[in-house]
């Protein structure tokens, strides 16, 4: 009779580098796009010397959310290897030593915070910050009602400015109400996603402090506080040439696509803001309508 063996463990079958590129998350680093927003804003990609030192800085944060990510991993192993998917991560199941991943964790904070320090000390001030609020959001914060929101949004606020001082740009204050009022609504948007999609079974503990009429009460707060920043911003530029009008129309596809992902998440939908834009034709043709006005309204004056 033929034995059948038994499925090999994780730990046994995966290699140390392939582990430790899971515990990185390179699906999260898209994240980074946001250094190149305040350069973007400010119509200078055409300009070498600016898309690199935001690339380099792009690459500092990379590093520097590795680190959480693997203090994070460490941190939550135990209640992880409960979890039908996150007990796979490599920590949660024994694919990496807790010891290795703190080693790799102070490397790659270590490695980022040097790779920023060439750019100024603003932006090694940013990236200080968002390491101290990403760590403290580790240590505990996360499962505070409001205070977890507050720093995930704080963070695509702190690349955001990031990319304008390392690129030796003026950030607006403008520029940055936009990036703080509507990281909150994708943020707020995703916990009510995450709500309305966990039922019974709620995987991240701080959901149960949150009242679904209360989150759409802020989602609607971040939403009207984000079309109004950008409204203010876009029509300044009412009166000027043709190619700067452009940003002023930018303006409706802009808050339709803010309108379209409010209405998936009121459907149970919006859980992966990022992946959402693809699947839904609506937010993909107002996110490319906006993208095609802001550029040509940017580079084309």
């Amino acid at each position: 009779m033929t034995s059948v063996q038994a499925p090999v463990p994780v730990a046994r079958r995966e290699g140390t580098a392939r582990s430790l590129l899971r515990l990185s998350r390179p699906q999260q680093w898209h994240k980074a796009v946001m250094l190149f927003a305040a350069p973007a804003a400010a119509g200078a990609l055409e300009s070498p010397g600016v898309v690199g030192r935001a690339a380099i800085a792009a690459a500092g944060f990379i590093l520097l959310s590795v680190a959480i990510y693997a203090f994070n991993d460490i941190r939550d192993a135990p209640d992880d290897r409960q979890h039908p998917r996150k007990q796979s991560r490599p920590v949660a199941s024994g694919a990496l030593s807790p010891l290795v991943a703190a080693v790799f964790g102070v490397t790659s904070a270590l490695l980022g915070l040097a790779i920023v320090s060439g750019l100024g000390w603003k932006t090694l001030g940013l990236a200080a910050a968002y390491l101290v609020a990403q760590a403290s959001y580790v240590a505990g914060l996360k499962h505070v009602a409001v205070i977890d929101l507050i720093i995930v949004a704080l963070g695509f606020v702190l690349r955001a400015a990031a990319g304008g001082t390392a690129a030796g740009l003026p950030v607006s204050h403008w520029f940055l109400l936009v990036s703080l009022f509507g990281a909150m609504f994708l943020v707020t948007g995703k916990r009510k996603a995450e709500l309305q999609s966990a039922g019974p079974a709620i995987s991240r503990p701080v959901l149960a402090a949150y009242p679904s009429s209360w989150l759409d009460q802020v989602m609607t707060v971040a939403l009207l506080g984000t079309a109004m920043s950008y409204g203010t911003w876009a029509f300044q530029y009412l009166g000027h040439d043709v190619y700067r009008q452009l940003l002023a129309i930018s303006f409706l596809p802009f808050f339709t696509g803010l309108l379209r992902y409010a209405l998936l998440v009121s459907k149970g939908r919006g859980e992966e803001p990022e992946h959402e834009i693809f699947r839904d034709r609506v937010l993909l043709a107002a996110g490319l309508s906006w993208a095609a006005l802001l550029a040509v309204g940017l580079y084309c004056a």
